[in-house]
């Protein structure tokens, strides 16, 4: 009898359990690494969580020395980058802040980034809007 009891209660809530899985969600990732760990590892979530879900939301944010991800002269990411850019749902931005501070150019970035003003104010904004946040580190 318990057993009977156990399964219909995950019988009815298994259409709950694959529902939340495929719900609308909005992501940012905090990269603020040139470790190509982490970059590597960006990459591998956006492909693994924000392409077959294109009704979520995802960014990649970048600060510090993130942007190395998405630098022209970066041929190991470029690619993946761009392709993952094509989605929609998917957007790299970098601080303007860290730009200066690095002497970069918009020119040195692949042309699918957004530079944003502000890489903490960004991340925090999209947290504030109710975004969920994971920080790059490997």
């Amino acid at each position: 009898m318990k057993s009977f009891f156990l399964i219909a209660l995950l019988v009815g809530t298994m259409p709950a359990l694959l529902y939340a899985q495929r719900s609308n969600y909005r992501v940012v990732f905090d990269l603020t690494s040139k470790d190509s760990l982490d970059e590597r590892a960006v990459i591998r979530w956006l492909n693994e969580v924000a392409v077959p879900n294109p009704n979520g939301r995802f960014e990649v944010v970048m600060y510090g020395k993130g942007f190395n991800l998405v630098m022209k002269n970066n041929l190991s990411f470029a690619d993946d980058v761009n392709k993952l850019s094509a989605h929609m749902n998917i957007a790299f931005k970098v601080c303007a802040v860290a730009m200066k501070s690095n002497n970069v150019q918009k020119s040195d970035l692949l042309p699918c980034v957004q530079v944003v003003p502000d890489g903490i104010y960004e991340i925090v904004s999209k947290q504030h809007e109710g975004w969920g946040y994971i920080k790059a580190v490997h």
